[in-house]
């Protein structure tokens, strides 16, 4: 075997493990299902009680649809105008997506929500991300004009300040092609890993942008994005929860967090309406 290809061979099975890792529960399959009714419904009108639609924002891997299949049709029954989009979008890989430039992403949110808001006749919206759909907002609401257009962001666990994968990112330097390999083929894997140049360029000169609600929802469990209280952000407008600080016993890790926990998605509609929030205990899971 040639030289070149022994020093990538492992290279190549940290990459797998990452993208293992990172990779949802929910099946591809899904993503060509229908949303539920009033799910991506242009011709939903926001109420004066929920006056904002809420776009949800996927996570690395995932889709408009297989993220959201708990929480979309909770928000829905609760009475919001709700919408999701695809993003970050790799030539022939389909269903699976987050995996582009993040930069480029957050452009492709800033035509969604004009989209969405247009359909509406809504001035702002509320944006509601996992994991990678937590962050990528931050850079929309900073360097393309977002915080004019959203009231809210509710990341629940955003990997705001990147993450180590408890401690694998760091073995990448010893794996020779291993960084370049991941840059080139999925930069959107790339630009999450804590001090990467996407990330120390959007939290240069502080986390947070004027005019913007900012909430985190994290799990002490999260196994992805470590350590987990590297997601939580800093600056006014802040609420940071931590979910065993609120039912201890709940273990959800990183990916059911977003697709399963009924605590999170108590938090999220009380993000989402501070105004009539609702204390969260272990019984909001009921």
């Amino acid at each position: 075997m040639l030289p070149w290809k022994r020093a990538l061979r492992p290279a190549a099975a940290l990459l797998l493990a990452l993208a293992a890792t990172l990779t949802p529960t929910a099946t591809a399959s899904a993503a060509t299902a229908a949303p539920s009714s009033g799910w991506n419904d242009y011709s939903c009108e926001p109420s004066a009680a929920n006056p904002r639609p809420v776009v949800l924002v996927h996570g690395t891997f995932g889709n408009s649809v297989d993220n959201w299949l708990g929480l979309a049709p909770y928000l829905v029954r609760r009475g919001y105008c709700v919408f999701s989009l695809d993003y970050g979008q790799l030539p022939d890989v389909p269903f699976f997506h987050g995996l582009g430039p993040i930069d480029k992403s957050a452009a492709q949110l800033d035509t969604f929500v004009d989209k969405v808001l247009a359909a509406t006749g809504a001035p702002e919206a509320d944006l509601v991300g996992h994991s990678q759909g937590g962050m990528m907002p931050r850079h929309y609401l900073k360097f393309l004009g977002g915080a004019d257009e959203v009231n809210a962001l509710i990341g629940i666990a955003p990997d705001n300040h990147g993450t180590t994968l408890l401690g694998l990112t760091k073995l990448l330097p010893h794996f020779p092609g291993a960084g370049h390999l991941l840059t080139t083929k999925t930069p959107g894997l790339a630009d999450q890993i804590a001090g990467s140049p996407f990330l120390t360029r959007l939290n240069e000169g502080g986390d947070t942008v004027p005019g913007v609600r900012y909430t985190v929802i994290a799990t002490r469990y999260d196994q992805v994005v470590t350590p987990y209280r590297s997601q939580f952000l800093d600056g006014p407008g802040v609420r940071n929860v931590l979910l065993q600080d609120l039912c201890p016993v709940d273990l959800s890790e990183h990916v059911a967090i977003g697709l399963i926990d009924r605590i999170a998605f108590h938090e999220v509609a009380n993000a989402l309406d501070p105004g009539r929030a609702a204390p969260t205990t272990c019984a909001s899971a009921l």
